[in-house]
């Protein structure tokens, strides 16, 4: 459709037809203009998944079985694959099912910092470092998008904090907004061309991110160049006014009373009283407009040959279990007790109460109503047939304490539910208060949790093998809260300490979406493994890597740190703050701090074993035309597997200013690449560096730019595994 005739439909809409097609006309959709051949604009969280079709004005199921999907990996185990291709692969397929179940737009990715592995929705974004994200996100959206569906990256911006999610004040210096939390947004604008944008719920230096002036109209419009609907989060505006001026295209909120919404009946009367400059408010609302028919016309909505779409195509499993298998991390391998034998085991013993769970429908708008879930106990007895005892034993009692997401009163569903506390968020402990849980429920909770305990250990006596398989749920990876801290809940810590008193040998698993405490038990295991919520093939896949039929190469996407008091959003920030939170680390955040301030980690940011050996030496770089302003810098190296069978290491660059002119981390990652090879294989590898690797934001310029001077390249495995360097020189 030409620009013409989208200004032709724009001028024979009414006021209340406009006013229509940008609010809710129920939770996920908007009104159409059936007269003028304009449809509903329909939306679906999420970023796992389709999730499933609620009543128009009811958070109630629909109880009808056509909803069950797919269940992809959350976005930290995409980002812990370090695989470009598979981050397009896993967004195919979600853009794919979002358009065979007649969504617009799909309400993903999630792309915001991990600032603290405490944030209660961590397991949905990618990270804590912004060029990994902006790397991983790209190919994500686009995958999306090839199926006329708009995907919708959030939340927009510096939303790293459940706790008082609605209401928060983060205050922020503009070089940390700019190098830190807004580099992920702008390449998913500038670079995926994505097609929707969610402001966040929390307030900007005052303002509520989802009708900000200089976030909306400034830089994402200005600066950036977007072209699509910026959409807000669901409950996320508070004011007609500021949402009328301030770049937001398509309000929605979680109540049923849609013509109250702030850009509904509201605005409308505004305008009719004169409450604002009428001129001016229908050309907003206009360019509102406008921006919804670009992208339905671009989504093949306003006429033309539209993708069908589908879902639950059995020939896409396979990308979600090569997703599941390269997003498993080997932390510790001491002993080389991993890869199991199945040949040798004839026993097996499988503790803990996450090997027998599904994560699927929980997490809060992440919910996913799975066609199926491979748990790890089911995953690893498909692996291992019929010539395998498998006992399983829970180990640990799990009430479910804490859940808000779970079904409660006329709501049905903790959506609505999660917006009406006094805080906007409630901070959880692993081991509930006795003011807020029966002291009958805490004695049952200990009662049962000895008798797994002793359970789990008699039978770890005659086991041929032990595998553990505990960690979080989505009681604490949750949207709505966030955890009070990263010990592991339900007693696991003396699960593992007993365990490993009897059975040295333990293969230790962990499910989860963020960072836990292993100081209890970390110095006494030797086989160490995380796995995230790895979607409806993550059993299977963390079995295949358990017994060696897969090699692992799954590298962390975020520092884990030995306690929550070593990371920088508690040690030299704010988290969770009161009504305002200072981002007093500024740009220090995640590897950037535990590296300058030579603060001790668990694991650090990029680390990943494997089952097979790899050595990278010899790099170096080029200069290209000798300037950084042209075509940046060529670095090469050479990496080969020394070791017995085939696998991938992520090869990393960081980049270090020798000299820095002003205060800069120690090192950044700028670089990296996937590398599959075959034992014994040797190749040379070329990457470039492009010029904003080298760049920092200058607040007096407003701009980044680049200094002349020194720059060492740094060749590594993770962000404390240096192995080789090089040196060039820039002048600028």
């Amino acid at each position: 459709m030409t620009k013409d005739k989208i200004e032709k439909l724009i001028s024979q809409l009414t006021l209340q037809e406009k006013v229509g097609m940008i609010h809710g006309n129920g939770f996920f959709v908007t009104k159409g203009v059936e007269r003028l051949g304009i449809p509903p604009f329909r939306t679906s969280d999420g970023p796992r998944g389709v999730r499933k079709d609620f009543e128009n004005d009811a958070w109630k199921d629909i109880g009808l079985s056509y909803d069950y999907v797919s269940y992809l990996p959350c976005n930290s185990a995409l980002a812990a694959t370090w695989n470009r291709a598979l981050s397009h692969a896993a967004g195919k397929l979600l853009g794919k099912e979002a358009r065979g179940r007649g969504k617009d737009m799909i309400l993903a990715p999630g792309i915001n910092i991990m600032r603290t592995p405490l944030c209660g929705r961590s397991f949905e974004y990618m990270g804590e470092d912004p060029y990994l994200v902006s790397e991983m996100v790209v190919p994500l959206i686009q995958g999306i998008e090839e199926n006329d569906v708009a995907a919708c990256v959030k939340h927009f911006a510096v939303n790293n904090q459940e706790t008082r999610r609605l209401d928060v004040d983060v205050d922020v210096s503009e070089r940390a907004l700019r190098e830190i939390y807004l580099p992920g947004f702008e390449a998913a604008v500038r670079r995926g061309k994505v097609k929707g944008v969610m402001g966040a719920y929390n307030k900007l230096r005052g303002t509520h991110c989802c009708h900000h002036d200089y976030l909306l109209n400034e830089i994402l419009r200005k600066e950036w160049g977007f072209a699509g609907i910026t959409i807000s989060d669901w409950g996320g505006v508070h004011d007609t006014g500021e949402a009328l001026m301030n770049g937001l295209d398509m309000e929605m909120s979680v109540t049923s009373d849609f013509d109250a919404y702030y850009m509904a009946e509201p605005l409308i009367r505004m305008i009719e009283d004169g409450e604002v400059d009428r001129k001016k408010a229908l050309a907003k609302i206009d360019e509102k407009v406008r921006h919804i028919l670009n992208v339905m016309d671009k989504l093949h909505m306003l006429g033309g040959d539209r993708c069908a779409g589908g879902y639950n195509d059995y020939e896409d499993k396979a990308a979600l279990r090569q997703a599941a298998r390269e997003s498993i991390v080997l932390l510790k391998n001491d002993r080389e007790i991993l890869p199991l034998c199945r040949k040798k085991i004839r026993k097996l013993l499988v503790v803990g109460e996450n090997a027998n769970r599904q994560h699927a429908p929980g997490g809060g708008s992440a919910e996913i109503k799975a066609l199926y879930e491979i748990t790890p106990l089911m995953g690893i007895q498909m692996l291992l047939g019929g010539n395998t005892e498998v006992v399983y034993k829970p180990g640990y009692y799990n009430e479910d304490i804490g859940n808000i997401w779970a079904d409660s009163g006329d709501s049905e569903n903790g959506q609505a539910d999660s917006l009406k506390q006094d805080d906007g968020a409630v901070q959880s402990s692993p081991e509930p208060a006795a003011d807020t849980v029966s002291e009958e429920r805490l004695r049952r909770q200990k009662e049962m949790n000895e008798r797994y305990l002793q359970d789990a250990l008699e039978a770890a006596k005659d086991a041929d093998a032990v595998i553990f398989v505990g960690g979080l749920t989505h009681d604490y990876d949750t949207e709505g809260k966030d955890r009070a801290d990263m010990k592991l809940p339900y007693g696991q810590d003396r699960l593992i300490t007993e365990l490993l008193k009897v059975r040295p040998d333990t293969v230790v698993t962990l499910v989860a979406g963020s960072p836990v405490d292993m100081s209890a038990w970390l110095d006494d295991v030797s086989a160490l493994v995380f796995s995230w919520y790895a979607g409806m093939e993550g059993g299977i896949a963390l079995a295949e890597v358990l017994f060696g039929a897969f090699n692992p190469s799954g590298h962390l996407p975020e520092t884990f740190p030995v306690s929550e008091k070593d990371c920088p959003a508690s040690a030299v920030g704010e988290f969770p703050g009161g009504d305002k939170v200072c981002y007093n680390e500024d740009i220090f955040v995640g590897y950037r701090y535990y590296d300058t301030c030579d603060v001790a980690t668990a694991f650090p940011f990029g680390y990943g074993l494997s089952y097979t050996d790899f050595v990278m030496t010899g790099i170096r770089a080029e200069v290209i035309e000798d300037t950084v302003e042209s075509k940046g810098v060529k670095v090469s190296f050479d990496i080969s597997n020394i070791g017995s069978r085939a696998g991938a290491q992520v090869a990393q660059i960081y980049v270090a200013d020798k000299y820095p002119r002003v205060k800069k981390a120690a090192k950044e990652l700028k670089a990296f690449e996937k590398i599959y090879l075959e034992a014994g294989e040797t190749r040379e590898v070329t990457l470039m560096l492009e010029r904003e690797a080298f760049t920092y934001y200058d607040e007096e310029s407003h701009s980044f730019k680049v200094d002349a001077g020194s720059y060492m390249l740094l060749l590594a495995k993770n962000a404390e595994e240096i192995v080789d360097i090089t040196e060039i020189e820039f002048e600028v």
